[in-house]
């Protein structure tokens, strides 16, 4: 008899008995997972080269927005690339915008990018620009404008915030439910932690999507160079509280996105979580992690 897996009714079944279901599940979320995924850029000066050379455009692209740059190089560069074809979210950080005025202004803007969608965030400037303090501040205050948004989203922590208390990043969230419409998860290099997170998050009865934050393929020395000229690494509390990430990403096998994203499944493919997708933090290393992307999900889809 021959050894070959015969074609017929049968086939597929005894074949997914042999991988197995858990296999089957895994390989089938990542391939959804790297389809459509948010690529998070920083506002730098060659990033827009970079987004239109490597970045489909069926590719989300979020903004960040530096205390170094300001708000206006964020929104600046999502109208340039919206006018490309991109489909943008701009960061909208609370501790950037002066006052309702200025907050008008740049949801006129953001709504004439097509999309009408926002990330909020507090953000790291050491003090308020003007009368936002932080992001639950800055949503009440969206919340009272005639703003035509359709998407906004929050931050959400799977680990301990280096500058807030477990209890207040938890009342914010709950919070922030009556107004955003989706979370994006916090860099995280445990998918256990994410996991338990998640199930949390749900128990305390959030049912807000959830796009699941990872780092993508960067290089350290990279990372920490892009860093620098964006003004982040020069503050003493962002290095205390995010110092970890480069000895994660440095270490031999300390980091790979791909087993991150597998070690998520099959339990985040359950329909009560609700994940909504993959939020890449790209640290502008865009090129990699395109080229990795492609390269993962050919092979997916080839197995």
């Amino acid at each position: 008899m021959s050894g070959r897996v015969r074609s017929g009714p049968g086939a597929p079944a005894r074949l997914l008995g042999r991988i197995g279901l858990t296999d089957q599940i895994t390989r089938q979320g990542l391939i959804a997972f790297l389809q459509a995924p948010r690529y998070e850029v920083l506002p730098t000066e060659e990033v827009e080269e970079l987004v239109l050379v490597h970045v489909p455009k069926d590719i989300t692209v979020t903004i960040t927005a530096s205390p170094r740059r300001g708000i206006e190089a964020t929104i600046a560069l999502a109208e340039r690339l919206a006018a490309q074809g991109y489909q943008v979210v701009p960061h909208l950080s609370a501790r950037l915008i002066r006052d309702h005025a200025q907050l008008s202004e740049i949801l006129a803007r953001v709504n004439a990018l097509g999309r009408s969608e926002v990330f909020v965030i507090a953000g790291d400037a050491k003090e308020p620009a003007g009368d936002f303090g932080d992001s639950v501040s800055l949503l009440a205050a969206i919340d009272a404008e005639p703003h035509g948004l359709l998407q906004i989203g929050v931050t959400g922590y799977p680990e301990r915030h280096s500058f807030i208390e477990d209890d207040l990043t938890i009342q914010a969230m709950w919070d922030k439910r009556r107004i955003a419409t989706y979370i994006v998860s916090n860099l995280c290099f445990d998918p256990r932690i994410v996991k338990k997170w998640v199930g949390r998050v749900r128990r305390r009865g959030v049912e807000l999507p959830i796009h699941i934050g990872l780092a993508g393929v960067t290089d350290p020395s990279k990372l920490l160079r892009v860093s620098t000229r964006i003004g982040i690494a020069d503050s003493a509390r962002f290095l205390r509280g995010h110092s970890n990430w480069f000895m994660r990403m440095v270490q031999p096998g300390g980091y790979d996105p791909e087993r991150f994203a597998a070690g998520l499944l099959p339990d985040l493919a359950a329909p009560d979580r609700r994940v909504a997708g993959l939020h890449f933090f790209t640290f502008n290393e865009i090129e990699a992690t395109e080229r990795w992307r492609q390269e993962t999900l050919a092979r997916l889809l080839a197995a």
